[in-house]
């Protein structure tokens, strides 16, 4: 893709209103660029957050006459089909198409890339890497699927910065590229957390979904680098077979200690710190972007200094309510291994507390019936466990119906509870006794439409 001014001063999203697309609109716009959008629904935060900047749509719903020939890029964002009425009209008229991973590369191609995958992980690995680096003063571009304190937006792009740090999703990039997204970015510094099977719509055998993993890893730049969790015996696997000129470079569990409710950091034998992040797999993400950040030549203190206040990535074991007898956390958790990590992880700040575990299964794979028993034992250490589904989102999915005895059979747990309604899960939740109690949350959609900090603002009252 040209650089040139004519080529992206005028940019056209079909899509705007997702996570990833509206964040890199914002940035384009700050940049300077024409930017505008369509949309079949926006939802809030992107509603507002496009709207303060002037580019929200008119009116919702997708209209070709929006296409115009003076249009330099059309980016295309995975909501859209490929009968988009605006896509078809951006192809009639020849104009340049992108997903927005390949939008991304073209943008960077002349920068170093850092790019953070894995199963689970990589949104905190790389809001922690984008935290330190702006505590370090070294600003680079970035794309990280969560909001960060003290950044603004989740995009930032710049002629003025050397290197680009990209969290990379295994998922489709959009209707017309069916490639995983961080096949597109060809890092010179790739990170893997781990790799536990999810996304069984698209890679239905789990061989197909390690096969993401191993082609992203033959995407590294040459002479790349390829940071990995080493106690993950497929990541050990990949690297085993990795190109003889990618130098490896395995990281394992940050040493750390638990007390009185505390992380606490191990730099020696002699230095600990307290850290406001928790749990096991937070002391794996810590010791992934601390190899990133000594590559990238941030000072060992500096690292230490940030994440020290690094309190998390939204979503990520967030606090949404609490008082003296109980604590309640969101977080994003959804397959089977992050559901697991981040139960253990509470367990693991507060051995002695009641804990209520939450899931809503809201993902083509966990609203597969087939897929349930992945979830077997991830809710083991929690003492009272329900799942929620929505029989809507199953339908508008297009999925086969699922059962509370499905649901029941893959997870195999005892006592087990299954709702399919926000207001009977809503009715339990107020029916709880919260007296030292730790209420877990976890979900990537929202319970129905269930207004989780409301709710307990209610409960307190």
């Amino acid at each position: 893709m040209k650089t040139g001014k004519s080529q992206l001063d005028r940019i056209h999203f079909i899509s705007i209103g997702g996570a990833a697309m509206h964040s890199i609109a914002l940035a384009l716009k700050t940049g300077g660029c024409r930017v505008s959008g369509s949309d079949d629904e926006i939802r809030e935060p992107s509603l507002s957050r496009l709207k303060q900047a002037g580019i929200l749509p008119e009116q919702n719903g997708w209209n070709p006459e929006r296409i115009t020939p003076d249009i330099g890029t059309v980016i295309l964002g995975m909501h859209a089909r490929k009968d988009n009425p605006e896509l078809q009209r951006a192809l009639e008229l020849g104009l340049t198409v992108y997903s927005f991973p390949a939008f991304l590369y073209e943008r960077t191609r002349n920068k170093q890339r850092v790019v953070i995958g894995g199963s689970h992980g990589k949104t905190t690995v790389t809001s922690l890497i984008l935290y330190v680096l702006k505590k370090a003063g070294m600003p680079c571009d970035f794309l990280v699927g969560a909001s960060v304190d003290g950044f603004d937006n989740m995009a930032s792009l710049s002629n003025e910065t050397e290197f680009a740090v990209f969290e990379g999703d295994e998922y489709l990039s959009s209707a017309l590229d069916l490639r995983p997204k961080f096949h597109l970015y060809h890092p010179h510094i790739a990170v893997l957390t781990g790799i536990a099977w999810d996304h069984v719509n698209v890679f239905p055998r789990y061989e197909d979904y390690l096969e993401q993993f191993a082609e992203f890893t033959r995407r590294i730049e040459p002479s790349g680098k390829l940071i990995f969790f080493r106690e993950d015996r497929e990541l050990q696997k990949l690297v085993e077979a990795a190109r003889p000129d990618i130098e490896t470079i395995g990281y394992a569990t940050h040493p750390y200690f638990v007390e009185e409710g505390r992380f606490f950091l191990e730099r020696d034998a002699k230095t600990s710190l307290p850290v406001k992040l928790f749990g096991r797999h937070n002391m794996q993400n810590i010791a992934a972007a601390a190899k990133v950040c000594l590559e990238l030549g941030v000072p060992e203190d500096i690292f230490y200094g940030a994440v020290k206040e690094f309190s998390g990535a939204a979503r990520r074991l967030q606090v949404i309510a609490e008082s003296a007898d109980y604590t309640v956390y969101h977080d994003f958790a959804h397959a089977p291994s992050k559901v697991e990590a981040t139960v253990k992880a509470l367990r693991e700040l507060h051995p002695g507390r009641r804990l209520v575990a939450c899931l809503e299964l809201h993902t083509y794979s966990s609203l597969s019936a087939s897929f349930l028993p992945q979830y077997r034992g991830s809710l083991g250490m929690a003492d009272d466990a329900v799942v929620f589904f929505d029989p809507a989102a199953v339908e508008l999915k297009r999925l086969t119906t699922i059962s509370a005895d499905d649901i029941a059979s893959g997870f195999n747990r005892d006592g087990l509870r299954v709702f399919d309604s926000s207001r009977l899960l809503k009715d339990w939740i107020e029916s709880l006794p919260l007296h030292n109690c730790n209420l877990l949350f976890m979900s990537s959609g929202n319970f129905g439409g269930l207004n989780l900090p409301e709710l307990f603002s209610a409960v307190n009252r």
